[in-house]
């Protein structure tokens, strides 16, 4: 490729995580190297036990698995998220991927845990080549008009209003 773009995945809807899996399984298949980096994320997701099968698709996880509070986080999730973008950056900057989705950063953003600034930053210094997907509900104004590719997730309706708890191979 001779320009990779910005895409964000946000929204209320479900879908964002799935949809950026979707789209590093279609370039792993095409032969690009992938790297997703999930932030605020620690449990063990069904997509992880898939992942670790495609030899050029990694995945690693900054945060735990504990409801994080966007009023007063914890200290550390400040510092996983801190930890879990430094390791971004020299990621992106390494020239190994070509592709790499950084997972619920938007929300991140939107907890205070990583500095919008920094974010833009590291979007205006990309490799002209890498493809750098954002997801998460509440991506920041600034990220939308920065993005060459935005999609709202949008929910119009979904068994958990129903009291349905979430599913394992579906919601997680």
């Amino acid at each position: 490729m001779k320009k990779g773009y910005v895409h964000v995945y946000t929204g209320p809807g479900k879908g964002k995580t799935t949809a950026a899996l979707g789209l590093g399984i279609r370039a792993a298949g095409a032969g690009m190297k992938v790297h997703m980096v999930q932030f605020m994320k620690g449990r063990r997701y069904s997509e992880i036990d898939t992942i670790e099968n495609i030899s050029n698709f990694t995945i690693t996880q900054h945060g735990r698995d504990e409801f994080v509070s966007k009023e007063k986080p914890d200290q550390v999730d400040i510092d996983l998220a801190q930890k879990g973008f430094k390791y971004s950056k020299e990621i992106v900057n390494n020239g190994k991927y070509d592709m790499i989705i950084l997972d619920e950063i938007n929300v991140a953003i939107d907890y205070n845990l990583i500095s919008l600034k920094d974010v833009i930053k590291l979007l205006e210094g990309k490799p002209e080549k890498l493809e750098l997907i954002l997801t998460g509900r509440d991506a920041h104004p600034e990220l939308v008009r920065y993005a060459d590719l935005v999609t709202e997730m949008l929910e119009i309706k979904h068994p958990y209003q129903q009291g349905v708890p979430a599913r394992k191979g579906i919601d997680f």
